[in-house]
């Protein structure tokens, strides 16, 4: 949980060549910022910031005096030069106010990974739309993942999910998920409880 908010926390910031933050918060200044406990936080921020490093997702050099600088690294983690995903044609974008009104640190890494998969999947669709099993395996969660983070972003008020009829006159017809999200949620605050 702490490393995939680290992560999208330092890709928000590091936004123009050469990708990197250096100044970056310390580790209490991450553990704020994530919303994390003041006597554990730290250590968790520093555990998970290595981790990163060492599967080569950002490259940390020691500053003297100062918390390491943090480079972005290739998102496959091979280590390569960071490039944004906007210049691949390959990206999802999320409202500001997924960071700014807390979303980021209410909801679970499931729900999270859920809800951009689904925002990629559906295209900007206004209308609710079914997925077929073959786009949902490409995001590569299981069915289980894929329950557990619809269940929470259904509780959060930013998925609606409703059973359709799909096929035609001809064909057999079954109930499938029908999936809409409620983008304009994310500019209210989530349900902390």
């Amino acid at each position: 949980m702490v490393r995939l908010r680290l992560y999208m926390c330092i890709t928000m910031m590091a936004t123009k060549e050469p990708f990197d933050l250096r100044r970056p918060p310390g580790p209490n200044g991450w553990t704020q910022m994530l919303g994390l406990d003041a006597k554990t936080g730290p250590r968790r921020v520093a555990s998970n910031l290595k981790w990163l490093a060492d599967n080569q997702f950002v490259d940390l050099q020691p500053q003297w005096g100062r918390p390491s600088a943090i480079t972005l690294l290739s998102g496959t983690g091979d280590g390569g030069v960071y490039t944004q995903p906007r210049e691949d044609r390959r990206y999802v974008g999320m409202p500001i106010s997924f960071w700014t009104n807390g979303w980021l640190l209410q909801l679970s890494p499931t729900a999270t990974a859920l809800l951009f998969a689904l925002r990629e999947a559906l295209g900007g669709q206004s209308e609710p739309q079914y997925i077929h099993t073959a786009k949902r395996r490409r995001y590569g969660l299981s069915s289980d993942t894929w329950t557990k983070g619809r269940k929470e972003l259904e509780a959060q008020g930013l998925l609606t999910v409703k059973r359709e009829p799909q096929g035609d006159f001809y064909d057999f017809t079954r109930l499938r998920n029908a999936y809409q999200l409620a983008l304009g949620r994310l500019d209210g605050s989530p349900s902390w409880s």
